[in-house]
């Protein structure tokens, strides 16, 4: 049990539901990084910002106002490693959309791996300004078995995991 650190209630004792809606990168190149996330991605502008230097971009097949937002700023990124963000991740509905991705991170050399977590499997890439991310899609629950309460790093055949899981839903 983790232990309450802060003093007070717990948030998930007053709220219903907690998600994330989106999130907001600094990148040192924003045209860089809007060619890589609507060109590779698939991503689309909802709204640009010049006067902060921002754009706020939509995910495939989201209906939320944005998804995704990059600020442009001259400094550099820290070490790998360092306190703060270390990646995210976006789950795709169908495990076939999986190999659509990891061709467009490949061609474009942003694919840094690709692993099976019993419960996901997921694809890593970082974007041109070094920001790490993840693409996965969730194996049906009743399928999580032993990887119910276990967070594991195995290889990955995605083919074999299509032919698998592919009418999955």
């Amino acid at each position: 049990m983790i232990r309450n650190l802060w003093g007070g209630r717990r948030v998930g004792s007053i709220v219903t539901s907690l998600s994330l809606n989106h999130a907001v990168l600094f990148v040192s190149d924003l045209e860089r990084a809007r060619a890589f996330y609507t060109d590779v991605l698939g991503f689309t502008l909802a709204v640009e910002e010049e006067g902060f230097n921002a754009l706020f971009l939509r995910a495939p097949g989201s209906e939320n106002h944005h998804d995704l937002g990059l600020f442009e700023t001259p400094a550099s990124k820290p070490p790998r490693g360092s306190v703060g963000l270390y990646h995210l991740a976006w789950e795709v509905d169908e495990i076939r959309d999986l190999a659509t991705i990891r061709e467009a991170l490949d061609q474009s050399g942003a694919l840094t791996g690709q692993l099976h977590h019993g419960a996901t499997i997921s694809l890593y890439g970082a974007d041109p300004a070094g920001n790490e991310f993840e693409i996965m899609w969730m194996l049906p629950r009743e399928a999580w078995g032993e990887y119910e309460d276990r967070g594991v790093v195995m290889p990955l055949d995605l083919d074999a995991e299509i032919e698998r899981w592919g009418d999955a839903a």
